[in-house]
């Protein structure tokens, strides 16, 4: 130090790190933290790029320990990274020939979670599966050869977006490689019905998504894991009832909507303060309440230039003059497609 500086000496042990290689900061794990500084000093792999082989090459296999879906127990798997097909694969067996998973680079992310699988080389590895998302545990004794497959999957990433981007410079595309969760913990979710109650669920933020698992060590997040939409305050005056606030279902306008939950289920009204989408066009039949004509409907998940919002209360007087020849509304309706998730009311 008192002869070369910080200056000279970085110079010299990090002259040739690879773009994709990982560089921890303090608040990472241990184990990266420590193979950084063997790297670095005690191997020289960032002097010398033939030392960097290991992650580098654009295949590795070997054998990692994995956590099993059913048992929770650790087994050993064979493992082969291809960087030509763009794939992760694993085996159960080293003389199986299909491979038992096959995750695309794509999809892939890598971060290792050392505190959650109970190992301190513990990685956690996520991709999709039939636009799933699931997830392996994986660690192995060696913290070098962790890690090594932990940069190797990077390097993999690293040449797919090389070449999917090929405008892009090294600094775009570093911080696509990998990604850490930007926060993970339980929370008490209640379920679609109002008659369920709470339970204690694994919830993670990764990147925009908002997902849900049974538990931190599950396998396959839950079906309805969506992107979180934006919030849509209430108008002014106007306070957002808990009916109003529920899931909003949608269908074709040609088709007639499920009966609303809350109420009279069979009134119109009744579908207006569930949060439902409910008929355009009515007429008054004596004798038999409210009477549906036409097949134009409206309401929350309508484009909100032609979208009707719900009430509460509403006079006999107000309800007849709410015609599209009289709101605005187009006379064929909206038509939207079926949601797959939770949509909040605006």
């Amino acid at each position: 130090m008192a002869s070369r500086g910080n200056a000279i000496a970085r110079a010299t042990f990090e002259s040739r790190v690879p773009p994709f290689y990982y560089r921890p900061s303090a608040s990472d794990c241990q184990l990266l933290r420590e193979q950084w500084i063997r790297a670095k000093y005690e191997r020289q792999e960032f002097a010398h790029p033939e030392r960097q082989e290991p992650y580098s090459a654009g295949y590795r296999e070997g054998f990692l320990w994995k956590r099993g879906r059913d048992n929770g127990q650790f087994l050993s798997r064979k493992f082969v990274l291809t960087e030509r097909e763009g794939a992760l694969k694993y085996f159960n067996r080293s003389d199986a020939k299909e491979p038992k998973a096959v995750m695309k680079i794509e999809h892939l992310n890598a971060t290792f979670q050392p505190a959650k699988i109970g190992h301190p080389h513990g990685l956690q590895v996520t991709y999709l599966k039939d636009n799933s998302t699931r997830n392996i545990f994986v660690y192995h004794e060696d913290g070098k050869e962790m890690v090594d497959w932990f940069n190797a999957l990077r390097a993999a990433r690293f040449h797919y977006l090389q070449v999917a981007f090929p405008g892009a410079s090294d600094a775009d595309l570093v911080p696509k490689l990998s990604r850490n969760y930007l926060q993970e913990g339980y929370m008490e979710k209640t379920g679609p019905k109002q008659t369920e109650g709470f339970r204690k669920r694994w919830f993670t933020m990764d990147d925009r998504r908002l997902m849900y698992f049974k538990d931190p060590l599950a396998g396959a997040a839950a079906p309805c894991s969506t992107p979180v939409p934006p919030r849509t305050p209430s108008p002014a005056g106007k306070s957002s009832s808990a009916a109003e606030r529920a899931a909003t279902r949608c269908w074709p306008g040609s088709r007639r909507p499920p009966r609303a939950t809350t109420g009279h289920t069979g009134s119109p009204l009744s579908r207006q303060s569930a949060g439902f989408c409910w008929p355009a066009r009515r007429s008054r039949s004596s004798g038999r309440g409210w009477r549906r004509s036409g097949r134009w409907w409206t309401g929350p998940c309508c484009p909100k230039s032609t979208q009707w919002k719900p009430t509460s209360s509403t006079s006999p007087s107000t309800r007849r003059s709410r015609r599209p020849e009289d709101s605005g509304l187009p006379r064929r309706g909206c038509r939207r497609p079926r949601l797959t998730g939770p949509e909040l009311q605006p």
